[in-house]
């Protein structure tokens, strides 16, 4: 599955970090294709290009605040999840995903 994200927090440093890299590993170890866009407080990092959003079959929102330029992933299957749950179980998180997505395609 290809996946985008963006991962924000509150403050702008760690969390954003932490959930973005977090959200990488746990992709990866479930043989995902994934991007991920940080929005902390020295700005947007790693931006999303077009052309991989509309490639991506998901977009994971791992905020804790409104980020910039949402209606970028208009008409994408969405979900959004608080950084520290991404931060705690990458890999269990994304399970969950997979096994929501596998509910709704049956």
């Amino acid at each position: 599955m290809k996946i985008v994200g963006v991962a924000a927090c509150t403050a702008g440093i760690a969390h954003t970090y932490i959930a973005a890299e977090k959200l990488r590993k746990g992709a990866l170890a479930r043989g995902h294709e994934v991007y991920v866009e940080t929005q902390g407080t020295i700005g947007v990092e790693n931006e999303l290009s077009q052309e991989q959003i509309d490639a991506a079959d998901l977009v994971i929102l791992a905020v804790d605040i409104k980020i910039n330029g949402e209606e970028r992933f208009t008409g994408k299957r969405i979900v959004r999840v608080k950084t520290a749950t991404v931060i705690k179980s990458p890999v269990q998180f994304m399970e969950k995903v997979e096994a929501e997505l596998a509910k709704t395609k049956n």
